[in-house]
């Protein structure tokens, strides 16, 4: 089968849900929210490009499931249905042309900026490394009664997502946020039934899924993007992460999407690929092959895709199911057009770097630069491929303490 027919087939979930092709757009933060986290037009727009783009499943930036607590200036917050007609706009546009289109749900805790919070929270009270503390503040231990609000938030904005349209919903249990500091035993340090153990570490992201599921029912698609690791001392192992994954194809999870690191290794970057993994182009291929015989959910490996190519043979070899895709999406939102067409073959895009070994090491450039472009799209404007990631940087840092303070100034009236 050629490379093109086999990324054009149809995935077919348990519950029935039908995703038309083996393209997926994985979540990237777009920052495209007013500065008192609602809905705004750009979204619709963007998300309406990517639709036409050709791309099966698309989900969407973290929206946040409480407005205290945001990952960054101008996210989108999800807490009741006052936005529900902008909501329904955004799906809309997004689920056009038979598009799945999948709200991405999450908590940063501690990885919530100075800028926009003064008093993050974590399962415990343990603060990102040293060189991140000009950046986000200590984090307090969450308390029981506080874990169990946050599990029903989840489940609320869950039932909003799908009463305004959307198609589904993923939990992010990636990156260092939430859900991925209770499973990690360096983050949380816990004694009670919240922490220790592996099952009990897991536990707050199975009473997600739960409480999402009695909220939604059950042919409604929920996801989960989680680390294969943390690829850091004392935390989330390979071995854990697999073990959770049984966990999760056990309680029901329709998808499970591949990514690893934090923003203090940020591995889904590909900072530190191996010349196996590039051979590959993907980052987690490795783990996929290794989890692929423990669970029979979907799965959706996301991380250095760039050749169509290197796509089909992902799904062929069995080690994926969805072909996870983000940054190659920001700069060509119809990509998957052009490659099924055969116009292109492959995309090159690279990291984006500043020589700044303190920005660069957090891939901080790698958001600011690819929301830039995201931006652009919204607005109608062509995308910049080649635009310099300093210039990215200046803006952000003149725009970003602007927003942080009239954030604060709008969540503290």
């Amino acid at each position: 089968m050629k490379p093109a027919d086999l990324l054009a087939q149809p995935l077919t979930l348990a519950n029935g849900t039908v995703i038309k092709n083996r393209f997926a757009k994985s979540a990237m933060s777009e920052a495209l929210g007013t500065i008192d986290n609602r809905v705004t037009p750009h979204l619709a727009n963007l998300y309406g490009a990517w639709a036409r783009g050709g791309t099966g499943l698309v989900i969407t930036g973290n929206v946040m499931i409480d407005r205290r607590a945001l990952g960054e200036p101008c996210n989108v917050a999800l807490e009741d249905e006052r936005d529900l007609a902008q909501l329904q706009a955004w799906a809309k546009a997004g689920t056009a042309n038979g598009t799945q289109l999948w709200m991405q749900l999450n908590h940063p805790g501690k990885q919530s900026p100075v800028q926009v919070s003064k008093q993050p929270v974590a399962p415990s009270a343990i603060p990102l490394a040293p060189r991140f503390k000009r950046f986000f503040n200590p984090p307090v231990a969450l308390t029981e009664p506080q874990i169990e609000n946050l599990i029903e938030r989840f489940a609320t904005s869950a039932r909003i997502a799908q009463k305004a349209g959307f198609t589904g919903v993923q939990i992010h249990g990636a990156h260092g946020y939430l859900v991925s500091q209770f499973l990690s035993p360096h983050h949380n340090q816990r004694t009670d039934q919240w922490g220790g153990s592996l099952p009990n570490r897991a536990r707050f992201v199975l009473e997600i899924l739960r409480a999402m599921r009695a909220a939604t029912g059950p042919a409604f698609p929920v996801s989960i993007k989680m680390n294969s690791a943390d690829f850091q001392r004392g935390g989330f192992t390979e071995e854990e992460s697999m073990q959770v994954a049984e966990m999760l194809a056990d309680a029901g999870i329709d998808l499970i999407e591949i990514s690893g690191g934090t923003y203090e290794m940020p591995q889904m970057t590909g900072v530190t690929g191996k010349a196996s993994t590039l051979a590959r182009e993907a980052y987690f291929l490795e783990y996929a092959d290794k989890i692929r015989a423990r669970v029979k959910t979907p799965l959706m490996v996301t991380g250095g895709f760039r050749s169509i190519d290197g796509m089909a043979q992902a799904l062929q070899s069995g080690a994926t199911d969805l072909v996870g895709i983000a940054r190659p999406l920001a700069v060509v939102p119809d990509l998957p057009n052009r490659l099924l067409r055969g116009e292109i073959t492959r995309s090159d895009i690279k990291r984006r770097i500043t020589g700044i070994k303190l920005i660069d090491d957090m891939a901080m450039m790698e958001t600011v630069w690819y929301a830039k472009q995201l931006e652009r799209i919204a607005k109608g404007e062509p995308t910049k491929p080649d635009e310099h990631p300093l210039i990215g940087l200046v803006r952000y840092v003149s725009t970003s303490a602007v927003r942080g303070f009239k954030s604060q100034r709008v969540r503290a009236n």
